[in-house]
């Protein structure tokens, strides 16, 4: 199992946002965290990454349970994140955001991703190598974000709101580019609001609500499921 998460209550200070969450990702297998704003997403995204300890439960990522780990050995081990905003680096060029984030693929891993392979995935990249992040428009930011957390070769990929605030045309390239990404082996964890795009990407689906998943699922379920979109993602 790359990554699994039982019994995981967390919040900050004395306010408690995770009341007991369970969620796994397989080895190849993409996986959806949904539900409406506020109702603990981006704090299971932050616990995975160390920004904050649970307080009960337990994190293995990639076998391992250890709850010591700073955010840079998370990191380090093998999960890359693609943060919610973006967070590139403005003051650095293109191709500086790429390199600097570079790490060799472990032994174990099949494929690596070099600075030329993400540009292939992304041709615009290429145009705007010499540009610095401030320079790029909010899409091409997006694929910078996603180019820079490929060149760490991560085991995991976690994306947190990829396409939010993005144009109709670039959402689809971002997409499009999930989906190579699963048919090539990676394991992908994506947090979204798009139902229809994560139905076709992902494996299963976990909604949370007040802290608590109160579904999961495979794609035929959640689509034909009405009163849970209705409840649940307010569509």
């Amino acid at each position: 199992m790359i990554l699994e998460l039982s019994k995981v209550r967390a919040g900050y200070g004395t306010g408690q946002v995770l009341f007991g969450i369970d969620l796994k990702v397989g080895a190849g297998q993409c996986v959806s965290l949904m539900g409406r704003n506020g109702m603990g997403k981006s704090t299971t995204i932050k616990s995975i990454m160390g920004q904050i300890l649970p307080t009960s439960g337990s994190i293995k990522r990639f076998g391992s349970n250890s709850i010591t780990d700073s955010p840079h050995e998370i990191a380090q081990s093998g999960i890359g994140l693609v943060p919610e905003g973006r967070q590139i680096f403005p003051n650095l060029s293109v191709q500086e955001n790429l390199t600097t984030f570079y790490r060799p693929p472990r032994h174990d891993q099949q494929s690596s991703w070099t600075e030329k392979k993400v540009l292939e995935l992304f041709p615009r990249l290429s145009e705007r190598l010499g540009n610095l992040g401030s320079q790029l428009s909010g899409g091409e930011q997006q694929m910078l974000a996603i180019g820079r957390a490929l060149m760490t070769n991560p085991r995991l990929l976690i994306l947190d709101e990829a396409t939010e605030g993005l144009a109709p045309l670039i959402r689809k390239q971002i997409w499009n580019c999930l989906n190579s990404l699963k048919n090539s082996g990676q394991s992908i964890l994506v947090v979204d609001k798009n139902i229809s795009a994560l139905a076709g990407l992902s494996d299963h689906h976990y909604i949370l609500d007040k802290g608590l998943v109160v579904w999961h699922g495979d794609s035929k379920e959640l689509l034909g499921n009405s009163d849970l979109k209705t409840r649940y993602l307010g569509v």
